[in-house]
């Protein structure tokens, strides 16, 4: 789960959506992550019907857009969330570091990765997301390496998720902006190729599988399910390596249940929600 890329998120814009079920003294969780929609859905689902009775609230957007959430939140003495479901663990670490997150000790991490979660269990990474390129498969390139997407057979083509929404493309572009191989021009090589910046990866798998933009910037899961499902869309991880996020989970410090906080950390870590990952 190492590579070359750092990444800070900052800025954006929301989308909010709830789900509640169960018994009316149920008790209540709020979540916020920055899963695509239907992964959150299934995701609460899922837990919903290990845990019986324990009702969900999820506040859904962009890793970034929920950081500006949370700082307007943590201004006003507020912060909603109990659980925390976002892309990247240097977000996690910020939050680590300002007093935010909860460790959970008791925490059953056997048969994970030692790097893929907190020393001190305060956050626990639930997958590995790479950020690669994907293309229509009728684009007139075949592309293998980031160096590709700034060449001018690729010139109005290429399309990329904004990191003022997205946590992977923003881990990306400090990743790449602070990489002596790439540093800022190379997004200014992109930026000279008329490549265009759109909402999150949802946004761009939407433009390559209809053919409008031949080539984008987005995370695997999202090209390999499309694939799946028969659209025209192709994944190549680029011959110079990708950037990895792991997707991790956490407790608020001022969760009002914690209890149920914690078995939805549990839930997430258990061999039910892996195969959800």
């Amino acid at each position: 789960m190492r590579t070359i890329f750092n990444r800070l998120a900052a800025g954006g814009a929301v989308l909010a959506l709830a789900l509640s079920a169960g018994a009316a003294d149920a008790g209540t969780i709020t979540l916020y992550t920055s899963q695509p929609e239907a992964d959150a859905t299934r995701t609460v689902e899922a837990f919903k019907a290990a845990n019986p009775g324990v009702e969900v609230e999820i506040f859904r957007s962009g890793t970034s857009d929920l950081l500006t959430k949370l700082a307007a939140e943590f201004a006003a003495g507020a912060p909603q969330p109990d659980v925390l479901l976002i892309a990247d663990a240097v977000t996690m670490e910020l939050l680590k570091k300002d007093n935010r997150l909860l460790a959970y000790p008791e925490a059953d991490v056997e048969g994970l990765a030692q790097d893929s979660y907190d020393a001190e269990r305060t956050y626990f990474g639930s997958k590995l997301i790479t950020t690669g390129i994907a293309y229509n498969t009728a684009a007139a390139e075949k592309p293998e390496s980031w160096a590709d997407l700034v060449k001018p057979e690729y010139k109005d083509g290429v399309v990329m998720p904004s990191p003022l929404y997205s946590g992977a493309a923003a881990y990306m572009l400090s990743g790449f902006a602070g990489d002596p191989t790439y540093g800022w021009d190379y997004f200014q090589k992109l930026k000279d190729n008329n490549t265009i910046s759109v909402r999150g990866n949802g946004a761009v798998l939407k433009s390559v599988a209809s053919g409008e933009k031949p080539y984008g910037v987005l995370v695997d899961f999202m090209a390999m399910n499309a694939k799946k499902k028969g659209s025209p869309v192709e994944f190549v991880f680029p011959s110079e390596g990708v950037p990895a996020v792991t997707e991790p989970v956490a407790i608020m410090k001022t969760a009002k249940n914690v209890e149920d906080a914690k078995h939805f950390v549990d839930f997430i870590l258990s061999d039910d929600g892996q195969k959800l990952a």
